[in-house]
């Protein structure tokens, strides 16, 4: 079953075609569905840090076309002159967002693929060796999408009751999704089961972006705000967590979009498993611990403001962290593109991903 069966008629969010790039406008969602076009590298930056393109997956692939736009102008350049605005192409989309690896992780398979090209090639020539790397990394992203599915959808049974939180769909990968990806194989193959959906406060993309893409998908799906999971939990509604995840340190810790913490507490009290779906370009084997994980920190206004009207007093303190860190204690498995990892994360991920 294709990914575009799996999911209707969700719209791609990352295309490039005859040299330009467009992204879904994900800010929008689900009023609205707006395709832009990314004009220059200034463009995908912002673009990248609003969450316009969102999703760690979504935004390593991004980032790796957005290096084709780079130099798709600047052809004219001496060779060295060319991998020097490509690297500090690189450096600048970084900074967009630190928390998730998969962006770091593109720009340097990119910068990586243009610093091993033979010295004669030209300019024309990286330009398009750059172009065929970029393809690959979204059609990776693709197969590594189903192949986490394929692994994930056993867990799913009848009658199951299963807790998202956040986006880890489709709209954040290239492909089916990497917690959705499960679910959506699942509810292909006929089982019968119900997600509950985290709103995920304060930016909403749970009920903002997962509940409408698991209806678009036709799977029973219920929105629930932040604080009611534990309620849930406790009258045996959820059988099952699953998130994504924005990076995993190599001893198994998770970072994810601030509120996983408190469901992973939540699932180990009540008994009820708490799986994360990494593909293997999320797993940092570089970082040891999540404590080295750093934790990007948003702007007031997300808190302040709701459906952009004020609801706080003026002049208040907040704090806005967009993600946390799950320790690996209270993660049941890893799923990921080649099985479900599991207990000791540092020797098995190691094996798996060295």
């Amino acid at each position: 079953m294709t990914g575009g069966a799996l999911t209707g008629t969700l719209p791609a969010t990352v295309r490039w075609e005859d040299g330009r790039l467009y992204l879904l406008d994900q800010t929008l969602l689900p009023a609205q569905t707006r395709i832009e076009e990314q004009q220059d590298l200034q463009q995908l930056h912002d673009s990248i840090r609003r969450l316009a393109v969102r999703g760690a997956p979504a935004i390593g692939v991004a980032a790796a076309w957005g290096l084709c736009l780079a130099v798709r102008d600047k052809q004219a350049l001496p060779r060295e002159a060319l991998l020097a605005a490509l690297r500090e192409a690189g450096a600048y989309l970084i900074s967009a967002r630190p928390t998730a690896v998969n962006l770091a992780w593109a720009v340097g398979r990119m910068l990586e693929l243009a610093g091993a090209l033979p010295a004669t090639l030209d300019a024309a020539g990286i330009y398009s060796a750059l172009c065929a790397e970029a393809r690959a990394i979204q059609d990776e992203d693709v197969a590594l999408c189903a192949a986490m599915g394929e692994h994930g959808a056993p867990l799913i049974g009848d009658n199951t009751g299963v807790l998202t939180h956040c986006n880890a769909g489709a709209m954040a990968t290239a492909g089916i999704g990497t917690a959705t990806a499960p679910m959506y194989v699942a509810h292909g193959r006929g089982v019968k089961f119900r997600v509950y959906t985290d709103e995920t406060r304060p930016l909403l993309q749970g009920a903002r972006i997962t509940a409408w893409e698991l209806q678009q998908a036709g799977i029973p799906t219920t929105l629930i705000t932040d604080n009611m999971a534990a309620h849930l939990m406790s009258q045996g509604l959820i059988d099952l967590v699953i998130t994504g995840t924005d990076r995993v340190a190599a001893n198994g810790d998770v970072a994810n979009k601030i509120g996983t913490l408190g469901v992973a507490i939540l699932a180990r009290h009540f008994g009820i498993p708490f799986y994360v779906a990494c593909p293997s370009s999320t797993i940092d084997l570089a970082t040891a611990t999540g404590a080295e994980i750093r934790i990007e920190e948003r702007g007031a206004e997300e808190v302040t403001t709701f459906g952009g009207v004020r609801v706080a007093p003026p002049d208040i303190e907040t704090r806005n962290p967009a993600f946390d860190v799950t320790p690996a204690e209270l993660v049941s498995g890893l799923i990921t593109e080649r099985g479900i990892v599991r207990q000791p994360y540092t020797d098995n991920l190691a094996r798996l991903f060295a």
